[in-house]
């Protein structure tokens, strides 16, 4: 347990927390969330020390134990297992439970391989997760994880995830990706008005919480303000009478009552929408029999087909260092095929928002400068209001790029991307640095942008909202699945993930014959192409016959009140009208069955 009492501290003229307070009891996994610079990290470093409080205190049982993923790289070991099991301490018996590094090492998607190379030939992103192992492996009573999932492809993130729910102390958990913390934890906090505001429940829940108690505050200052104008107007014509005074001090006291509740003020968010270009075509781009591989390496992506329409809405999945990236950039024309071909439509315009594509930007610019450099017209106003959109406004658009954090050069990006007319995005992994607030304008921008989209992201909730088709990188294969996140995942799923959920220390050395998860995908994908016109014309026969009785019944309710009239006619008409109507109710119904009987022969015949 951690108890955060009437806390204060200051940047400056910048205040972060002021009398916050904050309860992390037993066995809670509380999720922080606010906008970036609100002072989620600042509350890290205060806990561990780093940083000083200006005011209040923090109590922390003795003997309690915080782990926390260091972003300092220093290993001492000779191997990535030894590293890992340096942390261990030795059970009542003298034995290192060695198993369960193993179990985490496995899950944060390290191979047998690479548990028997040095901790300094791993690529930054392998260092940090295998920073990520030892803590997890040293099991402190809390752990304090910012943005864990920064380092993790797909894979490993689920299982993160499935880690964390089983965890048996204390979790403060930053991260951007709310689907990955609603599975996670069982409390939500904010950073709210320089103060926390902490929830049993989802960010959602937290967030309907303060936006209730907004209206209640908005609605509550308002009346105050219109009592205390008609009191004030009071005290001001009696003031000076004798025979008053007694009244006027007592309103002058039901004034100082009055609360001093302050209204509260929306904080910046990014809202965007991309400029589109008209593609009269339908077909963007060809893929065929796609092969690439770098130089003397194996090939990241074989015989690789896929057709990319205009309206398409694709995400591109799998764990990392697969070829992602490099499908991008094969796409973007910045690579060319080892083998195959890509041909594209001489009317498509691509933006391409890349991991590499911020170290382009020109340092010595301003924000200002090197969006207006995107804008065909050079108009400093529009590179301004652009600016402002990405939350660079005022002096902030003077900035020079060099000065800029990886999030906020991501930002600057971005804004060229919205200045730049295009008619297909390119994205890969745009949430990376991204609050929760802008991910969901991102995914609604997504949503009204006609064009096409081809995104890279290991956000799942980002995949479930955006992808009707997805281009996957897994266990080695890549593969086109014409079906959403869900479906992939109901149907075929991660392969690497069984891989996980199966490994025992006995079963490591132990292989199945490989799955021709390709032809699986086909066989998903034309079964879907089968279903999916009976399915949306069951969906039209249902709402036609509920439309059609929804109207049978409001003429028999009619026939019951015109019999209480005596209208002859009337009676006449409306039954024929009600005959004609239960006859078209039937006919659909008999439809609905015919359609329904085809769609279970189609299941039976072809099943999962």
């Amino acid at each position: 347990m951690i108890q955060i009492q009437n806390i204060k501290k200051e940047f400056g003229e910048q205040t972060i927390f002021n009398d916050a307070s904050l309860l992390i009891a037993s066995q809670e996994r509380v999720g922080i969330v606010g906008k970036n610079g609100s002072g989620k990290s600042t509350l890290f470093k205060i806990l561990l020390n780093e940083e000083h409080l200006d005011g209040g205190n923090i109590q922390i049982p003795k003997n309690y134990s915080l782990g926390h993923l260091s972003q300092h790289l220093h290993f001492e070991k000779d191997t990535v297992y030894e590293e890992a099991c340096s942390i261990l301490k030795p059970n009542e018996d003298g034995w290192l439970d060695t198993h369960s590094v193993e179990a985490i090492l496995f899950g944060l998607g390290f191979n047998q391989e690479s548990l028997n190379i040095s901790p300094t030939l791993l690529s930054g992103g392998f260092q940090i997760r295998l920073n990520l192992a030892k803590v997890l492996a040293a099991e402190p009573n809390i752990l304090l994880l910012d943005e864990p999932t920064n380092y993790l492809d797909i894979v490993s993130t689920r299982w993160l995830a499935r880690f964390l729910r089983g965890w048996k102390g204390e979790l403060l958990l930053i991260t951007h990706d709310k689907k990955f913390m609603d599975s996670v934890c069982t409390h939500t906090a904010t950073i709210y008005q320089n103060k926390f505001r902490k929830i049993q429940g989802s960010v959602d829940k937290l967030l309907e919480t303060i936006a209730t108690e907004e209206e209640v505050a908005l609605r509550t200052a308002e009346n105050d303000a219109k009592k205390r104008e008609q009191l004030e107007k009071v005290i001001e014509r009696f003031r000076f009478k004798a025979s008053k005074a007694a009244m006027v001090q007592s309103k002058i006291k039901a004034v100082e009552k009055l609360s001093n509740t302050e209204t509260p003020t929306n904080t910046p968010t990014l809202d965007f929408s991309f400029t589109e270009a008209s593609f009269p075509g339908k077909r963007l781009s060809k893929i065929e029999n796609l092969s690439f591989a770098y130089e003397k390496g194996k090939d990241l992506i074989s015989n690789l087909s896929l057709e990319i329409f205009k309206g398409d809405k694709i995400a591109v999945i799998g764990p990392n260092g697969r070829g992602k990236t490099t499908l991008l950039n094969l796409l973007a024309s910045e690579l060319q095929p080892t083998q195959g071909e890509i041909s594209l439509n001489p009317n498509v315009k691509i933006n391409y928002f890349g991991q590499t594509n911020i170290n382009r930007l020109n340092l010595d610019n301003t924000v200002e400068e090197e969006i207006q450099s995107a804008l065909k017209d050079f108009t400093r106003g529009k590179a301004r209001t652009l600016a402002g959109l990405m939350m660079f406004s005022g002096d902030a658009a003077m900035k020079k790029i060099r000065v800029l954090s990886g999030g906020e050069r991501s930002r600057v990006l971005l804004a060229k991307i919205l200045a730049t007319e295009c008619n297909c995005l390119l994205l890969d992994e745009p949430t990376n640095h991204l609050d929760m607030d802008s991910i969901e304008s991102l995914l609604e921008a997504l949503e009204t942008f006609s064009g096409t989209a081809i995104v890279v992201s290991h956000d799942e909730a980002l995949l479930h909202a955006f992808a009707q088709r997805l281009v996957v990188f897994d266990g080695g294969e890549c593969f086109v699945f014409n079906g959403t996140y869900k479906e992939f995942l109901e149907t075929v799923g991660w392969k690497e993930e069984k891989e996980i959920s199966e490994f025992t220390p006995e079963k490591k050395q132990t292989h199945k014959p490989k799955e021709d998860r390709k032809a699986r995908a086909d066989y998903v994908a034309m079964r879907s192409k089968l279903l999916k016109p009976l399915e949306q014309k069951i969906k039209k026969l249902e709402e036609a016959i509920q439309t059609s009785e929804n109207l049978a019944k409001q003429l028999e309710e009619s026939l019951v009140t015109l019999s209480q009239e005596n209208d002859a006619i009337g009676i006449t008409e409306t039954a024929k009208k009600l005959d004609i109507e239960r006859n078209k109710a039937d006919s659909l119904f008999c439809e609905w069955e015919q359609v329904s009987e085809e769609l279970e022969s189609i299941k039976e015949k072809y099943p999962l």
